[in-house]
């Protein structure tokens, strides 16, 4: 169950668009666009977006650079979280984290499986935080997409949600960084 609470004001937040394929450009990323859209329909603000190939130390130096950047708060990155040989999305993330998110995969799981049934066990969707920046790991589905944003991440994303979200403990991600 989602609450708003409307009494709060909404924070945008500055979210940064990966898609990783070795054969679409933006013209043909129908996913990235889907997120793009959302992403901006919910009044948030696209930091930056980029394509890049499956290539698991590409994908996690650019999930590194974006981390550092005090101008992007989130990274979702979409496509290479399949079986194969040449899906390497998650172990790219896994390969950055600080600290996994372990139940956006059972959520995303949840929503998949009221969408797809048992092929939602093919997913391998994850999020982690590092630097004080979160991380998602999406299928390259514009289904799955869309599942992630409307049933998990806009909600998480909103200061307003209630009873707690992931925009209200930001400044509290890199607390074990200070000194005591």
């Amino acid at each position: 169950m989602s609450r708003i609470d409307e009494s709060k004001e909404f924070i945008p937040v500055r979210i940064a668009v990966l898609t990783v394929s070795d054969t679409r450009g933006l013209d043909q990323d129908k996913s990235g666009d889907t997120l793009v859209g959302r992403i901006e329909g919910a009044g948030h603000i696209l930091a930056d977006r980029k394509i890049i190939r499956d290539e698991r130390d590409e994908i996690a130096d650019q999930l590194r650079a974006w981390s550092l950047d005090p101008e992007i708060d989130v990274i979702i990155s979409t496509g290479g979280t399949g079986l194969t040989g040449r899906d390497v999305s998650v172990e790219a993330h896994r390969d950055v984290y600080e600290k996994e998110i372990e139940a956006f995969a059972t959520v995303f799981t949840m929503v998949s499986m009221d969408k797809i049934g048992t092929s939602a066990v093919q997913s391998r969707a994850t999020g982690g935080v590092t630097n004080g920046t979160y991380l998602f790991a999406l299928p390259g589905s514009t289904g799955a997409c869309k599942d992630a944003w409307d049933e998990i991440l806009r909600w998480q994303l909103d200061y307003r949600h209630m009873p707690c979200n992931f925009v209200e403990i930001f400044p509290r991600l890199e607390e074990h960084k200070r000194r005591k």
